[in-house]
């Protein structure tokens, strides 16, 4: 018996673990090498999905920022690296170990680096008290995957493998004290590194405003959805920042820094990912085109397109599809959607555009929509064979199968110079004149922004109007 002892003894001691930020005693069943394990291994599938933001000089700007609060913090021995995805979502999120990620999307919400140390300070101290690892250590079988988050459809990925939308975000939700406890720490590491602390309630304001316009914004769910309530939170976070502030005066924000830092940074959809541009989705790298319903929602993520009809659940989607080896289009058609579970009740080989495609009429069912009726196209390009199709209950398909057969006919190759002339919307900065609004300032830009959102990412409520003389964020298009 004696000799399972020392067994026993080690479990206890990882379980009974004190949490290096707060000094308190607390349940974790990971140890710190466990911690940078499986932080490496997650960290090389987060890069694999979501892709690296490739311009160097903003890498390395933001993992300044961020080692400088990582060597400030109660474990700065980790092997700790912040690291830009490129993501047009409005996130940042945290592996164990000291792996810290940054949507390109978020940055252009961020107003100065004492802003951008708060996000970094956050994700930091959900790692620093364990709050990660416990989070780890709760996925199912001690693993964690990248979740799609569901945009168009409440509650998550509700259309089953057809409908995915593998924005890669890592879904972890952090309870309310958890999320309290990383920004006090985020607050703290902040101002040990002498940027304001105020910050910190700055930057949960503007998610905050970014909740409320959410149906202004795409993409916005993101953040709310792994980080709740930053309403709330501000309030909760004062006393903290009231706290480390005291008596000083010689705090900085550094915003010259960071707008050097994302000036010409990608707003939006990357073009080597497939960029929307009205109601066209085109893929440069691809050489393809595709022309959805005129005011449907279009959301674009790495494996695949979900356009969604305006107040209906009315869909289209448009992804790659295997080919395998001596198959016809026909037979590829037929096989793949018959292990969906759909029936084929019609259809047909036609050209698309000189494309070889088949286009059918299905029966089958998706999770959360229930019966389906869906017109659909496999469509032949370039040696890769793409899925395009439109679906809805089956009492509200037919007044809408001539839009989205249409659609399906839109599918259609470009050239090389057309594919070279597609380029992204860009962050500028700006600085506003007499008699600027947003609306104006968002409409000299091209219109590639909302005038709520252009307020948004400047600090400013939608309702206000800019200061003159001041210098702000915009977004140019491409």
């Amino acid at each position: 018996m004696t000799r399972f002892l020392p067994v026993v003894s080690a479990i206890v001691l990882v379980a009974c673990a004190t949490n290096p930020a707060t000094g308190k005693r607390q349940i974790n069943l990971m140890s710190e090498a466990q911690e940078i394990s499986a932080g490496q291994e997650a960290d090389a599938q987060v890069k694999k999905e979501m892709g690296i933001y490739s311009d160097a000089n903003v890498q390395d700007y933001v993992s300044g920022v961020g080692m400088k609060l990582a060597k400030l913090s109660e474990r700065p021995n980790l092997p700790w690296h912040y690291t830009v995805v490129d993501s047009p979502a409005v996130n940042a999120f945290a592996l164990p170990g000291g792996y810290i990620y940054i949507t390109r999307g978020i940055l252009p919400f961020l107003n100065d680096e004492a802003q951008l140390a708060g996000v970094l300070g956050h994700e930091t101290g959900h790692v620093t008290a364990r709050h990660a690892a416990q989070q780890y250590t709760r996925a199912v079988g001690g693993t964690i995957g990248l979740v799609a988050l569901g945009i168009f459809v409440p509650g998550g990925a509700q259309l089953g493998g057809l409908a995915e939308q593998g924005l890669g975000v890592l879904f972890l939700k952090y309870g309310r004290g958890d999320e309290l406890q990383a920004d006090q720490l985020g607050a703290r590491y902040a101002a040990r590194g002498n940027w304001d602390p105020a910050a910190v309630p700055e930057m949960l304001t503007t998610l905050g405003r970014l909740d409320e316009a959410s149906g202004q914004s795409k993409g916005v769910p993101n953040w709310l959805e792994t980080h709740p309530e930053p309403l709330t939170r501000v309030k909760d976070i004062q006393p903290t920042v009231q706290q480390l502030s005291a008596g000083r005066t010689d705090f900085e924000r550094n915003q010259d820094a960071l707008f050097r830092a994302i000036d010409g940074l990608i707003y939006g959809d990357n073009p080597d990912q497939g960029i929307v541009r009205g109601n066209a989705f085109i893929h440069p790298p691809l050489r393809f085109r595709v022309d959805f319903p005129n005011a449907w929602d279009i959301q674009n993520s790495p494996e695949q397109v979900i356009a969604k009809a305006p107040g209906a659940d009315v869909y289209m989607l448009l992804e790659q599809v295997e080919m395998p080896r001596g198959s016809g289009i026909e037979n590829i058609a037929r096989d793949q959607m018959q292990g969906a579970g759909f029936r084929v009740t019609s259809g047909s080989r036609q050209q698309i555009n000189g494309l070889d495609a088949f286009i059918g009429l299905y029966q089958g069912s998706l999770e959360g929509l229930g019966n389906v009726t869906m017109r659909a196209a496999h469509i032949v390009h370039n040696g890769n064979v793409y899925l395009l199709a439109g679906f809805s209950a089956p009492n509200v398909f037919e007044p809408l199968d001539s839009a989205i057969l249409a659609s399906i006919r839109s599918f259609k190759p470009i050239t090389a110079a057309e594919a070279e002339a597609v380029h992204p919307n860009r962050v500028d900065i700006y600085v506003v004149r007499q008699g600027d609004s947003w609306q104006s300032i968002a409409d000299r830009s091209g219109g590639v922004i909302k005038p709520a959102t252009l307020a948004i990412i400047n600090g400013a409520e939608p309702e206000s109007q800019p200061v003159v003389g001041r210098r702000i964020k915009i977004v140019v298009g491409g």
